[in-house]
């Protein structure tokens, strides 16, 4: 390990649920308010170039669980549950001592709804609760995730996507479930267990993914007053990539009004200081049982949210409204505070870092085969080989063909390959530091053919025959309906 300590820490790990950190005070933004994630700002380390492994909720959640990209751990879409054979982060700390515990959401699905954590404190309203909780949440009796197989092509949704029309002020069953998930979590850092064994807390809120309906006074935060629309300069929508096009069909996003807009956009501003105020009594608690000095605070996201730009909503696209998520690592007894990264890095890396920081033995870090790689050495800028690279696969609905995204420098490549009736392949690239909104495609330009070549092979390079990836998420799609077909009811994913 690169730093030198004497106790193993404790992890408190906060996962939200579809947050862009561009919609922050912390990232920048101007009226966001975010005064907790603020605070880890200064206490820890900020990562401004952060991804996501998979712009989608279970895929990504199952990467940062085994620390693997989504082909080579196989969680393909929402669908898909992961073996319960298979490593996580939370089995390597368990070996090593220490008591593991998740509170609300990590979307896993199947037959194994821990895979590693010991207990599961508040259950996930986007899973399928057990009967006490889903009484006190009122919550409708869970289901599988539809599963759209590719060889359909992209389905053509009817009707515009709902939840901007139902925007604003009040609160859902994921808001009751959020506030039982804080609930469970403070009792959890309250017992007098956590100051006698090391342990790691995982607080998974849905907030602030969509229903976009958020309690007082968080909407008349930012509506009408600060209700902005999408940034997207003139003639930009009808000249959108495929890709774009691809989804915009799956799931219709037009025909809202101005005001729509406006109040889904106030709403998700207010979701996240509902987050961050929950974030923020997380850290008091620590405070108040005298465990925030040896307690690594760790806060990021699944995924981010499009919020209209580009004229999309929801995620499953590689803009970086979607694909990016927050990063703050915290742990001012050993890490440097108030220090800010810019090299890619993906939620994969966390899952390294947490091993690292946890002092997990080689021998069972080998086992996991992991895809990514220890920020330690970055964050006490020790020498580091850092690749600097941040790796997202889109492999479910929204399009029909395997979808990747590599970063590196300040490009990015998006890759389509092929599609399900001969489609050739097609690539994006974006110039971020020139181009920060990623409206003009720089592919097929000669100025950038190297850079389009290099991160072409890199993507390639990780999917071996992307022909082969196709055929088998294809198979898989097939095989899981037939069983589905076959179970009825009694099917678990």
């Amino acid at each position: 390990m690169s730093v030198s300590i004497n106790e193993k820490p404790n992890f408190l790990v906060i996962m939200s649920d579809e947050h862009a950190p561009m919609w922050s005070s912390t990232y920048g933004h101007r009226f966001v308010k975010t005064p907790n994630m603020d605070r880890l700002a200064k206490e820890g380390n900020v990562f401004d170039s952060a991804y996501c492994n998979a712009p989608l909720c279970v895929p990504s959640r199952l990467s940062f669980m085994t620390g693997k990209q989504v082909s080579n751990c196989e969680g393909w879409d929402n669908a898909t549950p992961l073996p319960s054979d298979v490593m996580t982060w939370p089995y390597a700390l368990r070996s090593a001592g220490y008591d593991c515990a998740l509170s609300g959401k990590m979307h896993l699905i199947g037959p194994d709804r821990l895979h590693g954590f010991g207990d599961q404190l508040a259950h996930d309203p986007h899973g399928d609760p057990p009967e006490d909780d889903r009484a006190s949440l009122n919550l409708d009796p869970g289901g599988g995730h539809p599963i759209f197989p590719w060889e359909d092509g992209v389905p053509t949704a009817s009707e515009p996507w709902a939840s901007v029309q139902e925007a604003g002020a009040g609160t859902t069953p994921m808001i009751d479930a959020d506030n039982l998930i804080e609930e469970r979590a403070v009792e959890y850092l309250q017992s007098e267990d956590r100051k006698t064994n090391p342990w790691a807390l995982c607080v998974g809120f849905v907030a602030p993914h969509f229903p976009f309906v958020v309690p007082e006074p968080y909407f008349s935060m930012y509506y009408p007053e600060h209700a902005d629309l999408p940034m997207n300069p003139q003639g930009h929508l009808e000249n959108l990539p495929d890709a774009a096009r691809r989804t915009r069909q799956a799931l219709n996003f037009d025909g809202y009004s101005e005001d729509e807009i406006r109040r889904a956009r106030a709403a998700y501003y207010g979701l996240i200081t509902f987050l961050d105020d929950k974030i923020g009594r997380l850290l008091q608690t620590l405070e108040d049982q005298g465990l925030f000095e040896n307690t690594v605070v760790i806060y990021t996201s699944d995924h981010g949210e499009s919020l209209g730009e580009h004229g999309l909503w929801r995620k499953m696209n590689f803009y970086e409204q979607s694909v990016r998520v927050p990063l703050q690592i915290s742990w001012p007894k050993v890490l440097p505070c108030e220090t800010r990264h810019n090299v890619p890095v993906s939620l994969v890396d966390a899952t390294a870092t947490i091993l690292d920081l946890a002092g997990i033995s080689p021998e069972v870090i080998r086992l996991m085969e992991l895809d990514g790689e220890s920020l330690v050495p970055l964050m006490t800028s020790k020498d580091s080989s850092v690749r600097g690279e941040a790796f997202s696969e889109h492999l479910a609905h929204g399009t029909d063909r395997p979808r990747a995204m590599i970063r590196k420098g300040s490009f990015k490549l998006c890759y389509s390959h092929g599609g399900s009736v001969g489609e050739s392949s097609d690539v994006e690239l974006y110039d971020l530091k020139n181009d920060p909104g990623e409206f003009e495609n720089l592919a097929g330009q000669t100025k950038y053919e190297s850079q389009e070549r290099q991160l072409l092979d890199n993507i390639l390079e990780r999917w071996g025959n992307p022909k082969i990836l196709d055929q088998k998420i294809r198979s898989s799609q097939k095989s899981r309906l037939l069983i589905r077909d076959v179970l009825g009811d009694k099917a678990i994913f």
